[in-house]
């Protein structure tokens, strides 16, 4: 018989007893195996290459297989001690919800192809506004990530601005249309960058607001380029630099920019959820007068890959920039919300199960004990550094985010010499995960503390891993 075929449920017991056997052995050892791939890119193309199958293979041995072929090739991105990247750690909870998610194979791109995924979306959503506090009028499109979140949001805004001067860009397209400015700060993240060039606005036409050393735009600086705009005018601010978790300086920069007819995006993709926790809130004051905002649920929300929210506080702007008709697409009733008018995609995941499952979980009271945590995990972690001779913590630690310097006293080639040579010798020692950036022309080490399962305990064992693998490099030269 066809395994594949079977109908009698034995082949689907067996399939995700195997699974659940799998995840939980690789979840509960996690902790306890080398924080990093034991395979390059290089080595795992080699482990799964093979001829095009020509012939089936039975369901268990493929399974058993997948797992064999891949986990070496694996980052720990859900270990205690991964702080290479500002990514979540896939909480149980939301990884069970997205497991039904896949069991249930619901297409969420409409509220009549899954009525069940896009009530979740509805809740979650007004769930999410109360959280971040945000106007509870706005709109939210349940997309892939930060880096879509930024895309749709300031589709809206694009639209928005050129309808103020006259110019419907849903149906005349760029050419033609009046130019739009867009200011932003010199060290926004490149995925906003990404998202203009996806528009039409170009990545390079910018106008870049020069920064103070954390990252922030510098009001004064952004107070002079903004009186050279002519509208229409986009504003694109941060929360949460991805380097030292700094923020804009939102009741300056908001205020006056849409005093004076300015779209105001802020790029939230972590810091955002600062807003939720009371001990960080005052980091994102005047934030919620912006115009939209683009944020995460795999980071601090701990869901599985991939989660990310655009908000936007103009819903009718949000649904001109997204929606398309088809004939054989449903129509929407009075109080209904069709998910497709807030995302570029029609079919997709069902992300609002995993985001409902999260947020019913930890609630607001978990969500705020887990931020101020991590932020005082971060400042733990910088402290047990900064007392070592020759190492320098480069940002002020108001968040998660700390970055590091080794070689402190050294003239710039050789700092940077020291320094990569240092997150070298953590990655093979693999205790934890760190990785490098260059920030204000140094190179430096980057730390990200946001997952779910990061303890005390976990913080000095990397603070100890970090200053033996310094103090093997300084006294080596």
């Amino acid at each position: 018989m066809d395994r594949s075929k079977a109908t009698d449920g034995s082949l689907t017991n067996a399939l995700l007893k195997t699974v659940v056997s799998e995840a939980s052995r690789y979840r509960n050892g996690i902790g306890q195996r080398p924080q990093r791939p034991e395979h390059t890119y290089s080595d795992a193309v080699a482990t799964f290459a093979a001829p095009t199958p020509e012939i089936g293979t039975p369901a268990e041995d493929v399974i058993h297989e997948l797992v064999q072929r891949a986990s070496p090739g694996l980052h720990a991105t859900t270990g205690p001690r991964f702080f290479g990247w500002v990514i979540g750690a896939s909480h149980p909870v939301g990884v069970a919800a997205d497991w039904l998610t896949s069991v249930w194979g619901q297409n969420a791109g409409n509220h009549t192809a899954s009525p069940a995924s896009a009530a979740a979306e509805t809740v979650s959503a007004q769930w999410l506004l109360d959280l971040l506090d945000l106007p509870r009028e706005a709109s939210i499109g349940f997309v892939t990530g930060a880096t879509v979140a930024n895309f749709v949001c300031l589709a809206a805004a694009r639209g928005e601005v050129l309808r103020r001067v006259g110019w419907d860009v849903e149906r005349s397209g760029l050419f033609g249309a009046p130019s739009i400015h867009v200011l932003i700060g010199d060290e926004a993240h490149t995925t906003v960058f990404s998202a203009l060039q996806f528009l039409g606005l170009g990545h390079d036409r910018v106008i870049r607001i020069e920064t103070d050393n954390q990252g922030r735009m510098r009001p004064d600086a952004f107070a002079q380029a903004f009186s050279r705009c002519q509208q229409p005018t986009i504003v694109i601010t941060q929360a949460g630099q991805i380097n030292t978790g700094a923020f804009d300086d939102h009741s300056s920069i908001v205020s006056k920019a849409r005093a004076h007819g300015a779209w105001v995006h802020v790029d939230g993709a972590f810091g955002l959820w600062a807003r939720a926790c009371p001990g960080r809130a005052h980091l994102g004051v005047g934030i919620e007068a912006a115009d939209s905002w683009a944020t995460d649920g795999h980071k601090w929300l701990q869901t599985p890959y991939d989660c990310g929210y655009a908000i936007v506080r103009d819903a009718e702007a949000h649904r001109r920039a997204m929606t398309s008709a088809a004939s054989y697409l449903p129509g929407i009733s009075e109080g209904e919300r069709d998910p497709s008018h807030y995302v570029p995609e029609l079919s997709r995941r069902a992300r609002g199960f995993a985001t409902w499952a999260m947020l019913r979980h930890l609630g607001r009271e978990g969500i705020a004990s887990m931020v101020e945590e991590h932020c005082l995990l971060a400042q733990r972690l910088s402290q047990r550094l900064a007392g070592e001779s020759g190492v320098r913590i480069v940002n002020d630690v108001v968040l998660n985010q700390v970055i590091v310097r080794f070689g402190s006293n050294e003239p710039l080639t050789e700092g940077d010499s020291l320094t990569l040579r240092t997150i070298r010798r953590i990655q093979d020692d693999a205790t934890l995960f760190a990785g490098g950036a260059k920030w204000k022309g140094e190179w430096v080490m980057r730390l990200s503390v946001i997952s779910g399962t990061t303890t005390v305990a976990d913080v000095d064992r990397s603070a100890e891993a970090i200053l033996s693998a310094w103090r093997d490099i300084r006294f080596s030269r």
